[in-house]
């Protein structure tokens, strides 16, 4: 498991799992936590109750049907299978939750302890706006939220194409600080990077984490762009009793 270090409140629990010490066999090997990659249902099942015994989660992950858009789950009205790329809480032992393997994790938190979200930035949805949505939705200023960026496919593997630079760059020219041509028709994108102005944008300035690469890393991470056929990983962030 991977644990945030940043300063969030001693409220606020959260993890981000590896492939590490499940039950799933190859190419799914080990901790595969997605039920959607064709994976065999029972080892997914092992692997997620597994998550919960030895994590100590105050119940079973609220999981989403991800499909790279903005839509934000509010996670007292969720309902098994909703369609959403972020969920956010403001009650106690509610475990937000998203899958990743490339796309980048981002868990938020206000200072106060007293709310948390778990966003899935895949570039389709960080360049809708799928952060701006979740911040919106907190109760609180911009500049009291803390970020912590987990596991993602890093700047010297995510090559896109002219499509991608676009649509980045027509939002923000500072996005082009996070490119770096390699021809005429591709570009190494930093992902972190564009999340962070994205963020910095709204006011959120306490940011961390954003060190690992999934493609890099295939002992410790699913990586979707290596792979094509492999398993995902769980980031996941809740508010304890005080």
């Amino acid at each position: 498991m991977i644990y945030p270090d940043w300063p969030a409140p001693d409220t606020i629990k959260a993890i981000s799992t590896t492939r590490q010490g499940g039950f799933s066999l190859p190419p799914y090997s080990e901790l595969n936590l997605g039920d959607h990659v064709g994976d065999n249902a029972d080892s997914v099942a092992q692997n997620r109750e597994s998550l919960i015994l030895q994590e100590y989660l105050p119940e079973a992950p609220r999981w989403l049907k991800q499909v790279h858009g903005t839509t934000v789950s509010i996670a007292s009205t969720w309902q098994q299978g909703d369609e959403a790329d972020a969920i956010i809480s403001d009650h106690i032992n509610q475990v937000c939750s998203i899958m990743t393997a490339d796309c980048l994790p981002i868990l938020l938190c206000n200072q106060e302890g007293d709310q948390v979200a778990a966003v899935h930035a895949g570039w389709r949805s960080l360049a809708a706006g799928l952060i701006e949505k979740t911040v919106a939705h907190f109760n609180c200023p911009s500049h009291e939220i803390i970020a912590w960026l987990g596991p993602a496919i890093g700047p010297s593997q995510f090559e896109v194409g002219n499509d991608v630079y676009h649509t980045f760059t027509s939002h923000s020219p500072h996005a082009d600080l996070a490119f770096q041509q390699t021809d005429s028709n591709h570009y190494l994108a930093n992902i972190y990077l564009l999340a962070k102005q994205r963020l910095n944008a709204l006011g959120v300035h306490a940011i961390f984490g954003g060190e690992r690469c999934t493609v890099s890393e295939p002992a410790h991470f699913f990586s979707y762009r290596r792979d094509g056929i492999t398993g995902r990983m769980a980031s996941m962030i809740w508010i304890t009793p005080k």
